[in-house]
């Protein structure tokens, strides 16, 4: 029963976000941006609505990706930058004057995602349209419960490779348009809503100054204070 109810509640996001997408400024482009509608769910939902982030912006450029999960007040939240040909890893957490990174070693998991250790990912026939690109379905367990199926969807239509080397989701080597994260209590659920095409300067994703390099301990207890405010 929980699993169905789940699975008509993806149904019923990934249909809404078919026809709410905003088509692609070119197809298939090799830089760009990917915005994402952002639904919360556990203790974040205690937060002020003005200080959580309104959305995920996800850019890319010749297989370099970065997450920037931004409140628009004081500029504060986080931020993953994934550079493999310079071997940058980062995880990097804002709030007001408080800048501090992280930097993990390649194939080690961006930290605060330990609520989402041994996941098992399990890839359907099913397929779908999320802002004109062709998804593939998976579904996706929590060791914290079983029985409690999530549904993402990805595509091979965005030329990235291994999007998700330091996430979660590593197994998935398609760009994730319909997905969530479980960092504590709190879950983020993200659904694509527009994809364009966008020219970046290399330093985009180079690694950024003026932050302090912190422990994995130190910035995934940081993270999880935020998050589970």
């Amino acid at each position: 029963m929980i699993k169905h109810r789940y699975t008509l509640v993806a149904t019923l996001i990934c249909t809404l976000a078919i026809f709410s997408c905003k088509k692609p400024g070119g197809r298939f482009p090799k830089q760009g941006k990917i915005h994402y509608s952002v639904e919360y769910r556990g203790k974040v939902m205690q937060m002020p609505k003005e200080l959580m982030p309104k959305s995920l912006v996800v850019s890319f450029k010749n297989d370099n990706i970065l997450y920037e999960l931004i409140s628009p007040f004081g500029h504060s939240g986080i931020t993953n930058l994934a550079n493999p040909t310079k071997g940058i890893y980062d995880t990097y957490l804002s709030m007001f004057t408080i800048k501090y990174f992280y930097s993990s070693e390649p194939g080690e998991s961006y930290p605060g995602f330990e609520a989402m250790d041994g996941i098992e990912i399990n890839k359907k026939p099913e397929t779908t349209v999320i802002c004109g690109y062709k998804c593939k379905k998976a579904e996706v367990t929590l060791p914290s419960d079983r029985k409690k199926t999530y549904d993402i969807w990805y595509t091979h239509e965005i030329p990235v490779k291994n999007p998700n080397v330091s996430t979660p989701f590593r197994q998935i080597d398609g760009v994730l348009m319909s997905f969530f994260f479980v960092i504590g209590e709190s879950e983020f659920h993200f659904v694509a809503e527009n994809v364009y095409k966008a020219d970046f300067p290399d330093k985009t994703f180079e690694r950024k100054e003026k932050y302090v390099q912190v422990s994995r301990e130190d910035i995934s207890k940081f993270i999880n204070k935020i998050v589970n405010l």
